[in-house]
C-alpha cells in the first residue's frame, strides 16, 4: 500500500493585497510573510465556506497522486489589512461586505507574477506543442471523478523568459466533493477540461497512469494523514 507522508501545514501572514482575481469565490492574490504570492479564498466567499476545506484537502490528494497542483497553506489576514485595503471586499447582489479576517485558505500562485508570463488560455498548437506537461490534464480525470469535482477542470500556464515551454498547474479544487454539498454526484461532463484535444491520446486505462494506480492503492489512513493540519473553519457570519 502507499504511505502518505503528512505534509507540513504552513501558517502564513498576509502582508499585501495584489489584485482581485476572477471567479465565483472572489479570491484575491496576496503577498505573504514568506515573500511568495498566494491565491487567497476567504471564509465569506461567494460560493460556500466549505470550498476552503475542499481546496485544502483535494489539493493535497492531487499532489500525493503526482498531479501538478499548488501547495496549500493557511494564511492569517488581519483586521488592519482588510480595513486599509479598499479592494478586500465581497460583492453579493450589488452589496459590499468586508472580507473575513482571521484564518483563510492560501494556494501558492503558479509563479512570480512580476517576472513570468501567466495565462489561463493557450491556442491548441501552443497547448499541445509548447506545454511540457499537458498530458496531465487527462490523468487528472481520475482525480476529478474520484473527488466529485462538479466544476470544469481549471488550469493555468506559466513560462519565464529563460524557458522555451509553458508549465501547467491544475488549479481551483473548490468544487470537489460537490462544492458545499459534500456529496459525490455522477455527472459525466463535470471535471473535464474544455479543450477535447487534450484527450485525443487516450486509448485505454494505461493513459491514466500512474495516477490511476496511485489512487487505487490509497487507503483511509493515507487520506487521514493528508487531512491533518486543516484548521476548523467556522461558518461565515
Amino acid at each position: 500500500m502507499t504511505s502518505a507522508v503528512t505534509p507540513q501545514v504552513k501558517i502564513l501572514e498576509a502582508v499585501q493585497q495584489i489584485k482581485r482575481l476572477r471567479g465565483g469565490s472572489q479570491s484575491h492574490l496576496m503577498r505573504a510573510s514568506d515573500g511568495n504570492f498566494y491565491v487567497t479564498k476567504f471564509r465569506n466567499n461567494g460560493q460556500h465556506f466549505r470550498v476552503l476545506a475542499n481546496e485544502f484537502f483535494a489539493s493535497r490528494i492531487g499532489l500525493f497522486l503526482g498531479l501538478p497542483m499548488p501547495e496549500v497553506a493557511v494564511i492569517e489576514v488581519c483586521d488592519w489589512l482588510i480595513e486599509h485595503t479598499p479592494e478586500l471586499r465581497m460583492v453579493n447582489a450589488g452589496y459590499e461586505t468586508l472580507c473575513s479576517s482571521g484564518l483563510q485558505l492560501a494556494s501558492r500562485y503558479v509563479d512570480d507574477p512580476e517576472n513570468t508570463v501567466i495565462c489561463d488560455y493557450l491556442p491548441e498548437n501552443i497547448l499541445l506543442k509548447k506545454t511540457s506537461n499537458w498530458k496531465d490534464l487527462a490523468a487528472c480525470v481520475v482525480f476529478d471523478k474520484w473527488t466529485g469535482n462538479t466544476d470544469g477542470r481549471q488550469a493555468v500556464f506559466a513560462k519565464s523568459a529563460n524557458t522555451r515551454k509553458f508549465r501547467m498547474k491544475l488549479i481551483d479544487q473548490g468544487h470537489c466533493f460537490n462544492c458545499g454539498e459534500w456529496t459525490f454526484p455522477d455527472l459525466a461532463l463535470c471535471g473535464v477540461y474544455f479543450r477535447n484535444c487534450v484527450y485525443e491520446h487516450v486509448t485505454g486505462w494505461e493513459s491514466f497512469e500512474p495516477v490511476l494506480s496511485r489512487a487505487e492503492r490509497m487507503d483511509c489512513n493515507d487520506l487521514w494523514k493528508l487531512a491533518q493540519g486543516m484548521p476548523a473553519i467556522p461558518h461565515a457570519e
